[in-house]
């Protein structure tokens, strides 16, 4: 059996805990957006992740030209097109096996590719796995980050930073946990580097020193977004912890729809 990484074995005492994750940011071709759609949710979703073992959940969220207006920095590492990035795609594994899940998650798609179950109009922007390493609570015995994903929030708000020169990720999770949390729960996860087998297609992201955050955020996004997130970069700078490289702000698709497809761009 593979060696487990990053599992988190009873680290917290939960029934259930939260091992890792995958954070997959796509862009449709233009004029297949809603084939996509189509493709990702009555197929991909499942075949690709959904039916392996250990998968505790997963949720969709896109993001439209008006959240994409939100965006920042310009030129990130992450998504140098703004515009692009249309869909983000999240899934839960269960600590202990995540490293499991890992090496079937890459035997799965090679083949779904054998299949001709792939869908060609379509970029990776950003697929990565992450290790689950802590969340940050928004009010006293709010959502676990175990349920984060199938609380459904109608908004998840997408940070990645780069820790500056000798900053502990201790550091930063202080200073977060420091201010106001603008969401129910934050999950906080640490890059692992790319499986060898990975597709092709997939992107290698070799900045494995950076953290990723993603804030469930159950109010207007709009009406919180300026209180919240909009600073959140200066003010990370400025207490000289690093830089958020990507923020980003989504809203939940409604599965067995195409709403939202016709407000990718503008």
């Amino acid at each position: 059996m593979p060696q487990d990484v990053g599992s988190g074995r009873s680290r917290r005492g939960r029934p259930v805990e939260l091992g890792g994750a995958l954070v997959t940011l796509v862009e449709p071709h233009r004029g297949h957006e809603v084939a996509y759609n189509r493709w990702y949710e009555r197929d991909h979703f499942y075949a690709g992740c959904m039916i392996g073992a250990w998968t505790i959940s997963g949720a969709r969220f896109v993001c439209t030209h008006d959240l994409k207006a939100l965006r920042y920095p310009a030129g990130s590492p992450v998504c140098p097109d703004p515009s692009a990035g249309s869909y983000l795609a999240l899934y839960w594994v269960l600590a202990g096996k995540f490293g499991e899940w890992i090496t079937w998650g890459t035997e799965q798609v090679k083949w779904l590719i054998s299949e001709d179950r792939m869908f060609p109009h379509r970029d990776h922007v950003h697929t990565l796995m992450y290790r689950f390493r802590t969340e940050y609570q928004g009010r006293p015995d709010g959502v676990p980050v175990e349920l984060a994903l199938d609380h459904r929030s109608p908004y998840v708000v997408m940070v990645v930073g780069q820790p500056g020169p000798g900053v502990e990720l201790d550091a930063v999770d202080a200073w977060f946990r420091s201010r106001p949390i603008g969401a129910e729960v934050v999950a906080e996860l640490t890059p692992v580097p790319m499986h060898a087998g990975a597709p092709s297609d997939v992107p290698r992201d070799e900045a494995t020193d950076r953290f990723c955050q993603l804030w469930f955020v159950d109010d207007d996004i709009v009406e919180v977004w300026d209180e919240h997130f909009a600073g959140l970069g200066a003010d990370f700078a400025a207490a000289d912890l690093g830089q958020l490289v990507f923020v980003s702000p989504f809203r939940a698709t409604v599965p067995g729809t195409d709403t939202w497809t016709d407000q990718l761009w503008v």
